[in-house]
């Protein structure tokens, strides 16, 4: 998360705090945040009561969907500094303060779409093009999904279940964020880790190493300790770190939104939720999902022999059994021998400052933009850095983004993009993202390469959208669209084409070892089997909790990962930590392959060249700057000149796409 975060920067109307078309954020300390976010919601009351008492008969674009968008914006002004800093603040006030206003932003927000009033005068609007239209059907659904239809006391009913959602998903993702779980290792039982990782870690006062659960951590334990029992302690006290409480967090949400589903008229949480996806229907996705399992079954079967086969020569027991806890330092065996693949030198290939550099250099030549670096700009920490977009050819000031890209205590433990500011060129706002991930700063494996250029595929599509409205901009898709974009971008990563301009960015950096990408993407291909398997059971997973009658999570999660070929761990608690279930990807998990479908036919139309500039133009314009104000699906068919198909995803699956990619 592979995982998109959505919330947006602040500006407020009554204080010059920053430029509508500057990339300054406003970083208050936890006493103003306070006051800052009762001053916007009081702003936006005031604005809301004057559009309710427009005359049903002067309802026009100008001051209809117009007003509704500056509403929004004021709206998500005080959502951004919520929303960011209540993930990424190294100060826990502050995190705290913000958790508090996201609450009463959303309570708000919920309360408002749920006006007779408002909801009559989008009825009553006429648009006067398609993306009028367009905004007009999105906002009439969004009150809609609030009940607006239904009985006062079925709507107050409706109101209490969201809320109450909104609060028990910001405690199951603070449960996370502010995890202070560690676990203690010898070196002895840390034996196969790289000695540069445990020179920085730290250790308690009996000379043992105390570890946590970050992503530098994850993947130094599992992927390299030769101890099997080590790997094994770690895993299970990693799949526990939500803890009870999460647990219960997420059968509660289950519970309600069940009784959601009851009172708008639903079978199901997932038949409401899917209405508006690309999907349409839960039993589209279970066909989708049942099609992809049917493509990876025997694929993942195959890849766990494999990787037992290699545990068998490397403990030198011919009877080895495979087991969760194996499978990354397996893979990483198998790397090495196979493939004649070293992460470390993969890392020694791409130094942390020179790749940020190249993968700038290497979207700046595709859209034909510029990134500067502003260092003006204030960052909520030391590690954080600034920068402005502008378009080439005309040298105007576009866009901004910050990078947060290493792990700290109390931060968003995972990778995401977040949409700090939406564009609206009918205001002359410009927008803002933030990239936030938890890389280690020895240079990028091959997993955090891709992640780099996954994730600022998301801020792409934040920072070049051109929409009239905020509302539509960006990432502002439907849910099974949303990934396309980013998941597309990870093949500039590992092509030669965007890997040539390497050296142009770093002179003195160790050119391109063609040898080493080739060894790359051989080993990419391998596990595919067991990779799509897991996405398959993840989602099928949360299709089934949005089913009706799910039961208990944990529950249903050791029936279903029992059945998987290496079956269920006992004593451990993944759906606690499934955070992407719990927030905005409920009965939206699959749109993480859905989204890969397109992202891969919407890369045929670059052919062998991914630098091909004319086409990544017709791409920024057509796909970037439309965010959600045109429909997905026609976007694509537009871009690729044809109805898309699953060709290439398949071929992904299977290793072939890859495999014939490198034989060009």
């Amino acid at each position: 998360m592979n995982k998109l975060a959505i919330c947006i920067s602040v500006l407020f109307a009554s204080a010059p705090l920053y430029a509508a078309q500057s990339g300054a954020l406003l970083l208050p300390n936890a006493e103003q945040m306070v006051q800052f976010c009762q001053q916007g919601i009081d702003q936006a009351k005031s604005k809301i009561t004057k559009l309710e008492k427009l005359p049903l008969n002067k309802v026009n674009a100008a001051n209809t969907l117009a007003e509704w968008d500056r509403i929004n914006q004021l709206a998500d002004k005080i959502g951004g500094p919520a929303g960011l800093l209540s993930e990424v603040s190294p100060d826990s006030a502050v995190r705290a303060t913000a958790d508090a206003c996201n609450l009463k932003m959303s309570a708000l927000m919920n309360d408002v779409l749920q006006s007779e009033a408002l909801y009559s005068r989008f009825k009553a609007l006429k648009p006067k093009d398609a993306i009028d239209t367009e905004a007009r059907a999105d906002i009439l659904n969004n009150f809609e999904d609030r009940g607006v239809n239904l009985p006062k006391a079925k709507r107050a009913e409706l109101l209490a279940i969201f809320n109450k959602i909104e609060k028990l998903q910001q405690d199951f993702s603070r449960n996370m964020r502010d995890n202070q779980a560690k676990i203690s290792f010898s070196a002895a039982e840390l034996t196969g880790v790289a000695a540069r990782f445990l020179e920085t870690a730290k250790k308690d006062a009996a000379g043992q190493y105390v570890l946590g659960f970050d992503y530098p951590e994850i993947d130094a334990v599992m992927g390299y300790a030769e101890s099997e029992t080590t790997r094994e302690r770690y895993y299970i006290a990693r799949m526990k770190i939500g803890g009870a409480a999460n647990l219960q967090i997420l059968k509660e949400v289950v519970q309600l939104r069940q009784q959601l589903a009851d009172l708008t008229g639903y079978p199901s949480y997932a038949a409401f939720a899917m209405r508006n996806k690309m999907a349409a229907t839960p039993e589209a996705v279970n066909t989708f999902l049942s099609d992809v399992q049917s493509r990876v079954s025997e694929l993942e079967k195959s890849d766990i022999e494999e990787l037992r086969q290699e545990k068998a020569r490397f403990t030198g027991k011919a009877d080895s059994q495979l087991k969760r806890w194996d499978v990354a330092f397996y893979e990483e065996q198998l790397k090495a021998s196979r493939y004649q693949l070293d992460q470390k030198q993969v890392r020694e290939q791409f130094p942390t400052e020179p790749t940020i550099a190249w993968m700038m250099n290497v979207t700046g030549t595709l859209y034909g933009v510029e990134f500067r670096p502003n260092a003006a700009l204030k960052t909520w920490h030391s590690d954080v850095r600034a920068y402005d977009v502008f378009d080439k050819a005309s040298q105007k000031y576009l866009s901004s983004f910050y990078l947060d890209l290493f792990p700290r205590d109390g931060k968003y433990k995972h990778a995401a993009a977040f949409p700090v500011r939406g564009v609206s060129v009918l205001s002359g706002q410009t927008p803002v993202s933030v990239l936030v991930t938890n890389f280690s700063r020895e240079g990028f494996n091959q997993d955090e390469l891709e992640t780099l250029f996954h994730e600022f595929g998301h801020v792409m599509h934040g920072v070049l959208s051109k929409t009239r409205y905020s509302m539509q901009a960006g990432t502002s898709v439907k849910r099974d669209f949303v990934e396309a974009p980013s998941q597309m971008y990870e093949e500039w990563a590992r092509r030669p084409e965007a890997e040539a301009l390497f050296n142009d960015t770093c002179a003195s950096c160790k050119p391109i070892d063609p040898k080493l990408i080739a060894k790359m993407d051989d080993a990419r291909r391998f596990g595919r089997g067991l990779k799509y398997a897991r996405q398959v059971l993840y989602s099928a997973f949360d299709m089934a909790l949005a089913a009706k009658n799910a039961g208990d999570p944990l529950v249903l999660w050791q029936t279903m990962e029992a059945k998987t070929p290496l079956g269920y761990v006992a004593g451990t608690e993944f759906p606690g930590t499934f955070g992407h279930i719990v927030g905005g990807y409920a009965a939206g998990y699959y749109g993480y392959m859905w989204s890969e479908v397109l992202a891969l036919d919407m890369l045929s139309a670059y052919g062998n060249n991914v630098m091909d500039v004319k086409q990544g133009k017709r791409y920024r314009e057509l796909i970037l700057e439309n965010g959600g104000q045109r429909p997905a699906m026609q976007l694509v068919e537009e871009f690729i000149g044809r109805k898309p198909n699953a060709d290439a995803f398949f071929q992904e699956i299977s290793g072939q796409r890859g495999a014939k990619q490198a034989l060009k």
